[in-house]
């Protein structure tokens, strides 16, 4: 049937997503879901491709344990430099100079939602902080982080870096060569095309991010983003100036936005129901919607099951804590009968959250 073709298909891009992370199994089960909705040549295709990556892995483990073992005894005869980082540290500014976009700066997949590009950026702010991370380049490779996470985080600027990121990098790559000389190459390297960068100075965000991470005596590195070489002294105002023009955008953003995708609750404007792929959660969309979107299906319906799963969670919390006062007051009242009736009570919430597997006890 057709509607299985379609389901078939979005088994295949879940698969494709997993394929890229690494992750085979769940590649494998969503490929079988797959060829069992609906047969597709694509299906057996990337079938084949991790089967034979999985064969040549296994006939290369011995050749690698082997040259393992030989760089990990040159390294051994290396001769210690007398630097203020480490070599984990260097090989993280190194990572970020090699990537390619801002999706491998952070080391998420296109499908990764604002949670989890919020979630690697903190890991790696930490590790790439010039304050904490002395290695050269580290100012560059942090900058190239919080541009990364600012310009994805944004919806309009992460759909237009979607359709013309890559036609950016290549035509800045191309004018670095005829250009001639390595400073235009390098600044290549960490921006991932001129036209998509943070309008916010990237210590601003890291404090946004995390309130301050580091004690007052380290802001000699900080210092090091100060264009304009004022003292330290004016940068708590100018923190707080552009963090007060940072709310005051986001608002206006907010209030000059489209409609939103979609919407948990039917409307007459959101009167078509959907459901989640994976957790069969029902969402609403517009008539046009299948017409109009443009975007990632899977990406969507995760932030679907995500913004479902929190809502449900606080309306069992609720339910919990009614049910317990209900209790509470009946044994203080000494009644048997409003006892019972607060321990039957229905707890919807918590027990759409136990058939999705989230509960670890129903209510």
């Amino acid at each position: 049937m057709e509607v299985n073709k379609d389901e078939s298909k979005r088994c295949i891009e879940i698969a494709l997503a997993a394929f890229s992370e690494g992750n085979f199994g769940k590649a494998k089960k969503f490929l079988e879901k797959s060829q069992k909705l609906y047969p597709l040549k694509e299906a057996e295709v990337l079938r084949k491709r991790i089967q034979n990556m999985s064969n040549s892995s296994s006939a290369n483990a011995h050749t690698q344990d082997g040259t393992t073992r030989r760089k990990t005894a040159h390294k051994e005869q290396e001769p210690k430099l007398n630097v203020d980082y480490t070599q984990e540290q260097l090989d993280a500014v190194k990572r970020i100079k090699k990537c390619k976009d801002f999706y491998e700066v952070l080391g998420v997949t296109k499908e990764a939602t604002d949670s989890e590009l919020k979630k690697a950026y903190k890991k790696l702010a930490l590790q790439l902080h010039p304050d904490k991370n002395k290695a050269p380049g580290s100012v560059e490779a942090f900058k190239a982080l919080g541009n990364a996470v600012a310009v994805l985080t944004d919806a309009q600027k992460r759909k237009e870096y979607d359709l013309y990121g890559n036609q950016e990098n290549v035509s800045h790559h191309h004018s670095s060569h005829t250009n001639g000389g390595g400073h235009n190459h390098n600044h290549y390297e960490y921006t991932f095309g001129r036209g998509f960068e943070s309008d916010i100075n990237p210590n601003d965000l890291f404090n946004m991010f995390f309130g301050g991470a580091f004690p007052p005596q380290q802001t000699r590195g900080r210092q090091r983003f100060q264009s304009n070489g004022s003292s330290s002294g004016s940068q708590p105002s100018l923190i707080f100036g552009l963090v007060l023009c940072f709310v005051i955008v986001s608002m206006l953003s907010t209030f000059f936005s489209s409609d939103p995708l979609y919407s948990l609750q039917q409307t007459p404007k959101y009167a078509v129901e959907r459901r989640t792929l994976n957790f069969k959660i029902p969402y609403f969309v517009k008539d046009n919607f299948l017409n109009e979107y443009q975007g990632s299906l899977s990406r969507l319906e995760h932030s679907v099951e995500e913004e479902y799963i929190v809502y449900m969670k606080r309306s069992c919390y609720n339910e919990r804590n009614y049910r317990d006062a209900m209790m509470s007051r009946a044994k203080s009242f000494g009644s048997r009968t409003q006892l019972n009736q607060a321990q039957q009570l229905k707890m919807p919430s918590c027990d759409a959250l136990y058939k999705l597997g989230i509960g670890r006890v129903k209510y």
